[in-house]
């Protein structure tokens, strides 16, 4: 435990623009912490990017102080200005040892999320962890924490009301849309075809609104949410030659610089002058400030949603008390755990010097006498000793871990 670090940016302490431009995308991910993992004492290491926050969850035996973050920042190579590399050296927030855990189950139970009590949360912790575990970046530490991780968060939406009545990022903006009384044949282009841009398209297609047409860099995912709502389906760079209008934009694509650019705009407004609306998901945003500061336009975004959320973390408040309980007694309980681990690992060569010893046994010391044996006899003879493999490979092990317990 004393290993695990978090290094985090979250809404907590940065505002959701500055904090757009430490997402990394996902064709740039692996290079990036290649070169943390070159560069850097850092055994494993995965990256967590959602709408308000961005994390790195590594583990090293260095002192993660202000030299190791700047030094950090550094290798990831964002090319963000010097003006702005002060900036998030002064509002990270740096977590070691059981704190990094704690800190980890308590966002992955959406205690720390913008709204809490949503459940996307751990979703996507678990997709970000599984896809740096696929390219090789973690390994057996970082399995455990993550079991840990799943395990406690379930138990906190099994056995709390913490996500009763559940919002989200999603449902909050689907509410400020709704409150803006949009007529149901309204022209939706919806641009990403993400996990996001899915949940709230299902609000939509259930309060009756029809008219869709889905733009992503993956034609296929876009068919397969245009099935979905009966819509029509586009490759994203076919927006550039869109002429058929619309009356809302649904944005939340992985882009780092904005899609929807003034020219853009221009062009898919086609002459038309009318108020449009914008709901941009996206961290960082999609939409260029100057569409919005230039075009009369109903702008929902994260930011914008941060007074509802504050409200419903006050009426959860009496869940969050019985979550940390839960949550400390995963942890207490993950100590005796990861010991039971250790002590696997430093017995993992005992099968194999115990196989060795049966087959010197048998092949060597006591060769000639076995081959004097009937086939029976020699039959009885390998059974036992399978048998006694068997025990002295697990009895150890089984002991251990009771000594370890009852000691705890």
């Amino acid at each position: 435990m004393e290993y695990l670090k978090v290094i985090a940016f979250t809404h907590h302490h940065i505002d959701l623009k500055s904090l757009g431009k430490l997402v990394i995308c996902d064709e740039s991910l692996d290079n990036r912490l290649k070169n943390i993992q070159t560069e850097l004492p850092v055994s494993e290491i995965f990256y967590i990017g959602t709408c308000n926050r961005v994390e790195f969850v590594f583990l090293t035996k260095e002192k993660t102080d202000k030299e190791f973050v700047t030094k950090f920042l550094t290798v990831l190579d964002m090319g963000f200005p010097p003006e702005f590399m002060e900036r998030f050296l002064d509002n990270v927030t740096v977590f070691e040892n059981e704190e990094a855990f704690n800190h980890l189950l308590r966002t992955s139970c959406s205690l720390e999320s913008l709204v809490v009590g949503e459940k996307e949360i751990l979703a996507q912790i678990r997709k970000a962890y599984e896809s740096c575990r696929d390219a090789g970046f973690t390994g057996d530490y970082m399995r455990m924490i993550m079991d840990r991780v799943v395990k406690t968060a379930k138990e906190v939406y099994t056995h709390t009301n913490i996500s009763k009545n559940p919002v989200s990022v999603v449902s909050l903006a689907y509410r400020k849309l709704k409150e803006l009384n949009m007529c149901g044949n309204s022209r939706i282009l919806i641009i990403g075809a993400g996990d996001t841009n899915q949940n709230i398209a299902k609000y939509l297609n259930k309060h009756k609104y029809s008219n869709f047409s889905i733009f992503n860099r993956t034609l296929s995912k876009a068919e397969t949410l245009a099935e979905e709502l009966n819509g029509k389906a586009f490759h994203l760079e076919a927006l550039e030659n869109f002429t058929e209008g619309f009356d809302v934009i649904i944005t939340c694509t992985g882009c780092t610089e904005p899609i929807i650019t003034e020219e853009l705009y221009a062009k898919l407004l086609n002459g038309d002058t009318g108020k449009k609306v914008i709901v941009d998901l996206a961290i960082p945003n999609d939409v260029a400030p100057a569409v919005v500061h230039n075009h009369p336009i109903h702008y929902i975004e994260v930011e914008s949603l941060k007074e509802v959320a504050r409200k419903n973390i006050q009426e959860r408040y009496n869940e969050l008390v019985h979550a940390e309980d839960i949550i400390s007694a995963n942890i207490a309980e993950f100590f005796t755990v990861l010991k039971q681990r250790r002590i696997e690992l430093a017995m993992q060569d005992v099968p194999r010097k115990i196989k060795e010893i049966k087959n010197t046994a048998l092949n060597g010391v006591f060769a000639d006498e076995i081959s004097q044996m009937d086939e029976a006899s020699r039959e009885v003879l390998e059974r036992v000793m399978n048998y006694m493999e068997k025990k002295c490979i697990s009895v150890p092990m089984i002991m251990a871990k009771e000594i370890l317990v009852n000691q705890s």
